[in-house]
């Protein structure tokens, strides 16, 4: 048989040495030969394919029928699964426990601050830096967690045999907290407050963080990068994750007490950062890979920076200041509101 011009490319392909061992992919339920050189896109080509797969079917069978085969299923748009039922079983164990310790954690403020119709000793920077925090997480988590352009881009990034790092639990821990806080906001408005204000510091940085994620909105908008502006609001919540600790454990060292502040929320928050990162732990366990401990560092680092600082609060309210506790603090000797927000100047001055 002659042919004028190029010969096919599916002839082309027959010419080439016999391999003992053929490689075949399978992806999106067509069959593609490897490194062939074969373009999908025309007829031709796919002819090709054709007229190829039946020359390995003839030397597989004919020819050569002690030909090895070694056919290998494409991993994309597949994510991985679990390989350990009990690791599986555990995994959501401790994600549930994690949600269920840091849902609640909040409550006891909540409570204590309505028993006691006052604010006075919870740092509102705390308060306000921690909203920032919240609302930055869930859209993290929520994106992440629903969004399948998202998690195709995650998947690229890090590999289509890793496992989406979000779970239910965290998408709705992170929309409870986030009406817990503000739910806090509303008591430091109409309860008893003190000389306490919201410092400008705290606004500028939580004002700045939102800008900036303005800007990155706009910036991811025209490439569609929506992987990297969500990992712009897990840095943020990092970020405020691990300043805003800092004026209420500087608050409690200037007054020398813990009085007005929660420790019950503490120990919650110790435990679930405990069982948070267990549960990453169990994860890569079982996948064998560490990949989705520094592909959600928004997740871990709030597991480390939160124990951290509570092991700070816990040494604060049972070594340091266990004596200058006290249910309710003494009343104001003026009946004068002081306005909300403060200069920084004069914050540590009313503490």
């Amino acid at each position: 048989m002659t042919f004028k011009g190029k010969p096919p490319l599916a002839l082309k392909v027959l010419n080439r040495p016999t391999n003992p061992t053929v490689h075949i992919n399978y992806e999106d339920e067509r069959s593609e030969v490897s490194k062939n050189g074969v373009n999908k896109n025309t007829v031709q080509n796919v002819c090709g394919c054709i007229i190829v797969f039946l020359h390995h079917i003839w030397i597989r069978c004919v020819v050569n029928p002690g030909t090895q085969w070694v056919v290998r299923k494409t991993e994309q748009n597949q994510m991985a699964s679990w390989n350990s039922i009990p690791l599986e079983i555990t995994y959501r164990v401790f994600g549930w426990i994690a949600f269920f310790c840091w849902a609640v954690g909040g409550y006891p403020q909540v409570i204590l601050n309505f028993r006691r119709k006052s604010v006075v000793g919870l740092n509102f920077d705390f308060v306000v830096l921690n909203l920032t925090k919240h609302s930055s997480y869930l859209i993290y988590n929520a994106t992440l967690y629903f969004s399948s352009t998202v998690q195709n881009q995650y998947l690229e990034k890090y590999g289509f045999q890793q496992m989406i790092p979000v779970a239910l639990n965290d998408v709705i821990f992170s929309a409870h907290a986030v009406l817990l806080t503000i739910v806090g906001l509303f008591q430091i408005a109409i309860y008893e407050r003190g000389a306490q204000r919201v410092s400008k510091i705290s606004i500028a940085i939580v004002g700045a963080a939102w800008f900036m994620a303005g800007v990155c909105f706009f910036i991811a908008l025209p490439t569609h990068s929506w992987l990297w502006l969500i990992s712009i609001f897990n840095s943020i919540q990092v970020f405020m994750t691990l300043i805003k600790y800092i004026p209420q454990a500087l608050m409690n060292f200037m007054r020398k007490s813990t009085t007005g502040f929660s420790i019950g929320g503490i120990l919650f928050d110790f435990s679930g950062g405990v069982t948070n990162f267990s549960q990453m732990a169990v994860q890569s366990i079982d996948q064998g890979s560490w990949v989705n401990l520094y592909g959600n560092v928004g997740k871990t680092m709030i597991s480390l920076i939160s124990i951290f600082f509570d092991l700070i609060f816990m040494a604060q309210h049972y070594l340091l200041y266990s004596s200058n506790r006290a249910l309710i603090p003494p009343p104001k000797s003026s009946k004068e509101v002081e306005p909300l927000v403060k200069s920084s100047s004069d914050h540590l001055e009313n503490v």
